[in-house]
């Protein structure tokens, strides 16, 4: 593990080192051609400094690792990167310090997933950090899958059918973390679930489901094909709809693991008097977009120079085509491609933004549904 900490005496070094640098350059930069000046102002950091603010070895410290090791290959000088885990509070004890530390050298990036998004979402009290501040390298998706047990029907059609009409049980970790847009859409779709928390995982959440104490569950992409396919092929469960994925512009779309399978949204705007700029719709795909569209982010303080954020989006995107990066993403961190640059930064505005109407819906959402008493600034 390596724990950096910024005082200030570091900053104030690192103040001078620019200042010294800027009187030198000066005067070189009026004889160099423009392209060598702006080469020279946006070069790439001999080693950059990730904070992840998770503890060595779970999921977003591997996707960490997994991406650093491809990320630098497409920049200048193939910078080193040390990963600096700074686990607590559910990732907001880590992006506090980095939202407090880091300057804009452009040599420290923060890796950020949904459970750092929702809470900021969600104007959590613990919450330093404003996600306005900073500019995304890429994000990275993930999918998501419910489905249900077949005792409820042995197709989509009669299980959709069974979950209007029959209460059932969900076993969840949390109602205002990963699962919530997924809450959110099975009160959508008008499905009489009976949640019960304390689940540790999801993974607790499928066992639950295969041990019979529930009949309805939701896995992401890799788990579900790892552990749920083989329960669909025996005939205990049934899959209903996937979350979707999200294009540039912002649409959801069929999960292209799963082509066959119809969206969530499909499946809500189908029903009469349905629309997307229905309020709760709304909220869904904002909850959706910063939790699974773009789960996992890399992201630099907005003040770096503008030629060398580009210098590293321009690296995501060439690795976004790379066909060796492509083959062993799939098998390691997931089947889908990254949104890079501009297209992130404006979807990641959009989701992150809910308006004084949307918090207190989402507030009374929580209280009426689940209980929960939101404790926001």
């Amino acid at each position: 593990m390596s724990i950096i900490v910024s005082t200030p005496k570091r900053q104030t070094l690192k103040r001078h080192a620019r200042t010294t640098a800027l009187a030198f350059m000066l005067p070189v930069m009026g004889l160099m051609p423009l392209s060598s000046a702006v080469h020279a102002a946006a070069e790439v950091p001999d080693t950059l400094t990730w904070t992840v603010p998770f503890g060595v070895g779970g999921g977003t410290d591997v996707w960490a690792r997994f991406m650093s090791n491809w990320v630098t290959k497409g920049l200048p000088g193939n910078p080193a990167v040390v990963i600096d885990n700074v686990p607590g509070g559910g990732s907001i004890t880590g992006v506090n310090l980095f939202s407090k530390r880091a300057g804009d050298d452009g040599d420290e990036m923060v890796v950020t997933s949904a459970s750092t998004q929702y809470p900021a979402m969600l104007r959590d009290r613990r919450v330093r950090y404003d996600y306005a501040d900073w500019e995304p390298i890429f994000a990275a998706p993930t999918g998501g899958i419910v489905y249900a047990s077949s005792s409820l029907g042995k197709d989509s059609a009669s299980a959709l059918e069974a979950l209007a009409s029959q209460e059932v049980k969900f076993a969840g970790q949390n109602p205002t973390g990963l699962e919530m847009p997924v809450l959110m859409a099975f009160d959508l779709l008008d499905f009489q679930v009976d949640p019960v928390f304390g689940m540790k995982s999801r993974g607790e959440g499928r066992l639950a489901f295969e041990r019979g104490e529930v009949a309805l569950d939701f896995q992401t992409t890799s788990a579900y094909k790892s552990n749920v396919t083989p329960l669909v092929d025996a005939g205990q469960a049934v899959p209903l709809f996937s979350l979707g994925v999200m294009d540039d512009e912002g649409h959801i779309e069929r999960d292209p693991s799963f082509p066959d399978l119809p969206t969530f949204s499909e499946l809500y705007l189908a029903q009469k008097g349905h629309s997307r700029d229905d309020e709760a719709y709304q909220i869904f795909h904002k909850f959706f977009a910063s939790g699974y569209a773009m789960q996992k982010m890399l992201l630099v303080p907005k003040d770096v120079d503008p030629e060398l954020l580009e210098l590293y989006r321009q690296a995501a995107r060439d690795l976004a085509k790379d066909p060796e990066f492509l083959k062993e993403a799939a098998e390691k961190v997931g089947p889908y491609g990254l949104m890079v640059g501009k297209a992130a930064a404006t979807q990641l505005q959009e989701a992150m933004q809910l308006s004084e109407a949307e918090h207190e819906w989402v507030k009374n959402w929580l209280m009426e549904r689940h209980n929960i008493r939101l404790q926001s600034r």
